[in-house]
């Protein structure tokens, strides 16, 4: 890895585990050339990659910066900062599991004490879209189904945030697709949370409906953590336009 990467790969580093906020200002290339152990050069080439990818952005007068990293709502087809960020530093998808294990699970809970007759509805469409898909390919159909569920919350805080993020919750199903349903335990497992989640919310039982919303993003996590640990190296799928093809790269 060329000097300049590492050091980019040091700063992402540094973004994502909150030592730099976004909006915060970027120390000066003297300062991180001094604090890095590298030349005003090297730094000027690593920040210039950072903001190649709209991780930093520049201020005329002012200095370099940390870009937002979450898109507002309408740039949702965006491949923004913390979507290159996610796809170079594999420790990202946890944390995005982490993020669903309890905005998730608290969704599940208010949807299963406010969701409506059409919220039941919406609910039960994309459960069967899920269950008539191919497993192996299903990825989209699965997220439907967990955003009906975030929807009949009706906690538009939630919506909107769960909403901003939504293809980088994409991502972390079509990591549990492409690396879990292939394997007959993992598929079985899934599709039977699935169906729990979906009836404890049609019977209207909030508490069981968030146990089984959050064990389920957590087996998930759990399951592509061991694979890692015992050698195997995770499929990553990026978020495509729908018209467009697939296309695979990996992540270990």
């Amino acid at each position: 890895m060329a000097i300049s990467r590492e050091v980019s790969y040091r700063l992402e580093r540094l973004i994502l585990d909150g030592g730099l906020a976004p909006e915060q200002k970027i120390p000066s290339e003297r300062q991180l050339a001094a604090r890095l152990r590298v030349s005003r050069s090297v730094i000027r080439e690593a920040l210039h990659e950072l903001q190649g990818r709209g991780v930093i952005e520049t201020r005329h007068g002012k200095g370099s910066f940390v870009s937002t990293m979450v898109p507002g709502s309408d740039d949702l087809r965006e491949q923004g900062p913390l979507m290159h960020l996610f796809e170079g530093h594999p420790r990202t998808l946890y944390d995005l599991l982490e993020v669903r294990e309890q905005l998730e699970g608290q969704a599940a809970f208010l949807a299963a004490k406010r969701a409506t007759s059409l919220d039941h509805h919406r609910i039960t469409k994309a459960f069967r879209a899920l269950e008539e898909t191919d497993p192996l390919s299903n990825a989209r159909p699965d997220h439907g189904f967990h955003q009906a569920i975030v929807e009949a919350s009706h906690n538009p805080i939630l919506v909107h945030v769960l909403n901003s993020l939504k293809n980088m919750m994409l991502m972390t199903v079509q990591a549990s697709v492409a690396n879990l349903n292939p394997r007959a335990e993992k598929r079985k497992k899934i599709v039977q949370q699935h169906r729990q989640l979906y009836e404890a919310i049609m019977a209207g039982r909030p508490a069981s409906a968030q146990r089984v919303a959050m064990a389920h993003v957590r087996f998930v996590s759990e399951s592509l953590r061991d694979m890692e640990n015992e050698g195997s190296e995770l499929i990553r799928i990026p978020v495509i336009p729908e018209t467009a093809g697939c296309q695979h790269s990996s992540i270990g």
